[in-house]
């Protein structure tokens, strides 16, 4: 068996393309993306500027975060139609075949297929830069931390296109396919949170005191469970905002931007990694929880391609050497 080569990727995703363009229903489709996206992040925008809802009078500030988590959560909810049915629907056309039976090998056809549906995947993020990069053209986000949020959007993207493409390889039917894969994006938003919910009281223990004494919550345990939610991973990763000095009477004081949604998910998160304190339930700021999400969402991701890559192996790969195929 060959080695997976870039020249095989490049043939199979430029033929994934060329057939995902000759259906017009993408124009349409992609031109309703840009306009609905775009239109509420204009009309979001526009509530902020008269609700005055940003701490510091900079509604760019909120405008990026809530703009970011609603394209975050659109795009992985788009995405599983991408790739959920890359290989059945091939094999229900009788298309499949056509690349098996050429030198192509599985990782390749494997590879080129993902290439194609995070390709379009990415197309629909860059659709909605003009109401994300608006913030950032007015100075109240910098050009860094919105280089960062949307790679770690693009990866995100990436993830949820091989776990689909999995699905797609391991089950045969499209509709069956999609399914799972929009089970596993609700798994990843919603199921995570659950879990980390169920489990806190487990956790607990209670702390004599006055009055009863309170519960003591174990965070610092369970911390992981949130980890991998594409949203958690996003936000813990984005940069922080500069603190910002505010005059009270007499006294200067520094806070944070309170109306950051990345840094408020940010330091929650943070906070629930360090736990209580001795003395009490109040958070402390804590380690970075986005390496080890993104770690297991890239090794869900690995994990995925292989499994497409070994359901397109045909006998011959399969047969061992020496042994005549009839």
């Amino acid at each position: 068996m060959s080695a997976v080569t870039a020249r095989g990727i490049g043939l199979v995703a430029r033929q994934e393309i060329r057939t995902r363009l000759r259906t017009g229903r993408w124009k349409v489709l992609l031109a309703a993306w840009f306009l609905v996206v775009n239109g509420l992040g204009v009309l979001f925008r526009v509530s902020l500027e008269y609700g005055d809802t940003s701490t510091f009078g900079e509604p760019g500030v909120p405008m990026f975060g809530g703009v970011l988590l609603g394209v975050l959560v659109l795009t992985l909810l788009v995405t599983p139609a991408l790739g959920g049915q890359s290989v059945n629907g091939d094999r229900e056309r009788g298309t499949l075949a056509t690349l098996q039976v050429t030198r192509l090998t599985p990782g390749e056809i494997a590879l080129g297929k993902l290439a194609a549906a995070w390709g379009t995947g990415l197309v629909t993020l860059l659709l909605t830069l003009p109401s994300l990069l608006l913030p950032v053209a007015e100075g109240a986000i910098g050009a860094g931390r919105a280089l960062v949020v949307l790679l770690v959007t693009a990866l995100m993207i990436g993830v949820v296109c091989a776990v689909s493409q999995a699905w797609s390889a391991v089950v045969a039917r499209s509709v069956t396919s999609i399914l799972l894969s929009y089970l596993t994006v609700f798994g990843l938003l919603v199921g995570t949170p659950l879990l980390f919910t169920l489990a806190v009281p487990l956790t607990s223990e209670h702390v004599p005191g006055a009055y009863g004494g309170y519960e003591r919550e174990h965070t610092e345990r369970i911390w992981w469970l949130l980890a991998p939610n594409p949203v958690v991973a996003l936000a813990d990763a984005a940069p922080r905002l500069p603190e910002r000095r505010i005059v009270v009477g007499d006294q200067v004081i520094t806070r944070s931007a309170s109306s950051d949604p990345l840094g408020q998910i940010s330091r929650s998160v943070r906070g629930l990694r360090a736990g209580d304190d001795d003395h009490g339930p109040r958070r402390r700021d804590g380690a970075a929880v986005w390496p080890w999400g993104l770690a297991f969402d890239l090794a869900l991701a690995g994990g995925a391609v292989a499994i497409t890559a070994s359901r397109l192996r045909t006998p011959l790969y399969r047969v061992p050497r020496g042994v005549r195929v009839a």
